[in-house]
């Protein structure tokens, strides 16, 4: 059966892009349709290393926005080249927690890096691995930080300030406008069953093949 080959969800912290994914996921294995899970950064040994540095080790404290972006790109390289591209030449389907458009908006938009740099590291990253489609999940700043106001290990990039997370939306949001071909904008404020119907309809109507009812008997092995 044919699939969407390779699927990512962006947004700010607390939006929900996670709970999308699981969601996602449990939907493609009820129906039997083979597929691999990975997130950003980690996904590969050397990711996780690099996730731990980028956002729980002690001295990340003192890191340069230049750094950051480096670490990012340098946990992404590895991921394509080992996990992504290999699982899409395997006929997966991939669905990222995260990918490219994240260091666009976190280290460009909102660390305020220069965007040239960053998209040209992007390439080099990803080279020719670019999602398909892509689920922006969108939600005001005071519903992503009670949100995150739940009980866990928070990381560094959810200690920054509300204006860091106020240039955040709006850079994915200008992304969206950018390319509007490949990121669908999602109301993440709406109920979690909502946003997985909506989520659902759009790639059967971009993806055809797929199936419009759920047959909860099959399973899959991966």
């Amino acid at each position: 059966m044919p699939r969407p080959p390779f699927i990512t969800f962006e947004g700010s912290e607390g939006c929900g892009k996670s709970t999308q994914v699981r969601r996602l996921a449990a939907r493609l294995e009820r129906f039997a349709i083979p597929f691999l899970l990975t997130r950003e950064p980690g996904g590969t040994p050397i990711g996780e290393a690099i996730r731990e540095l980028l956002q729980f080790a002690p001295q990340s404290a003192s890191m340069t926005a230049e750094t950051e972006l480096l670490l990012f790109e340098a946990s992404r390289s590895q991921l394509v080249r080992e996990v992504i591209k290999p699982a899409l030449e395997r006929g997966l389907c991939v669905i990222a927690d995260r990918f490219l458009d994240s260091t666009t908006v976190y280290q460009g938009a909102a660390r305020q890096l220069d965007r040239q740099i960053v998209e040209e590291l992007n390439r080099v990253a990803v080279g020719d691995c670019v999602p398909a489609i892509t689920f922006l999940l969108d939600v005001d700043a005071a519903t992503a930080q009670l949100r995150m106001q739940a009980p866990r290990r928070p990381d560094r990039m959810e200690q920054q300030s509300a204006k860091f997370y106020d240039r955040v939306r709006e850079g994915y949001r200008e992304l969206a406008r950018r390319e509007p071909h490949r990121i669908v904008l999602i109301d993440g404020t709406r109920a979690a069953d909502k946003i997985e119907d909506e989520i659902w309809e759009i790639l059967c109507s971009r993806f055809p093949t797929l199936p419009k009812s759920e047959v909860r008997d099959q399973r899959i092995g991966i």
